[in-house]
């Protein structure tokens, strides 16, 4: 967070979390701290911005990349952890896509993505801390997620969470630049 005149703020919400924690901590607090980014760096914009593309020929956006989330929240923790059968959010079969695609400047879609991106959030947190071990797994026979089509560890499940949090916190970061100039944290 910053201040009035562009200085770092002592109150970012990511710092003073558990230091020296365990494999659980640690993995939970780099989790949260990536979630926490998302939604700061998406704080103060009206649905225009948040809906406003990368460059031709990417329909990456903000909105785009908070659907987009919220999509592999659920695909991973309800789906593949819960083994719940639940239909996809914002995809399906026919539109792989729509995630990006169904990002539009309506503030309705934008309250819509931050809910559902939310309520994933939120059961993903609860599994999590209701899990009684790192070592409990889910199946993954398509291979959505990186096992090969086998199955995979809670642990790998939240090490996964973590890289793909930070790999579109990059986009994150160039598209928050893009609409109004703001960089850091």
């Amino acid at each position: 967070m910053f201040t009035a005149d562009g200085k770092p703020s002592d109150d970012d919400p990511r710092e003073n979390g558990p230091a020296l924690g365990d494999e659980r901590t640690t993995l939970v607090e780099a989790v949260r701290c990536a979630r926490l980014t998302l939604e700061m760096k998406c704080s103060g914009l009206d649905a225009e911005a948040m809906a406003r593309r990368s460059v031709e020929p990417s329909t990456m956006s903000l909105l785009g990349l908070v659907r987009h989330l919220a999509e592999g929240e659920r695909a991973t923790f309800r789906v593949m952890m819960a083994g719940q059968d639940v239909p996809r959010l914002f995809t399906s079969g026919t539109d792989r896509d729509g995630d990006f695609d169904g990002a539009v400047p309506d503030p309705q879609v934008v309250a819509e993505a931050w809910d559902a991106w939310r309520a994933e959030v939120d059961f993903a947190e609860r599994f999590v801390a209701e899990a009684p071990s790192l070592d409990i797994t889910g199946h993954d026979p398509l291979n959505l997620h990186g096992s090969g089509g086998g199955s995979m560890s809670l642990r790998e499940v939240l090490v996964g969470m973590i890289w793909e949090y930070g790999r579109h916190m990059g986009h994150v970061d160039l598209l928050r630049e893009r609409i109004d100039g703001r960089i850091g944290q």
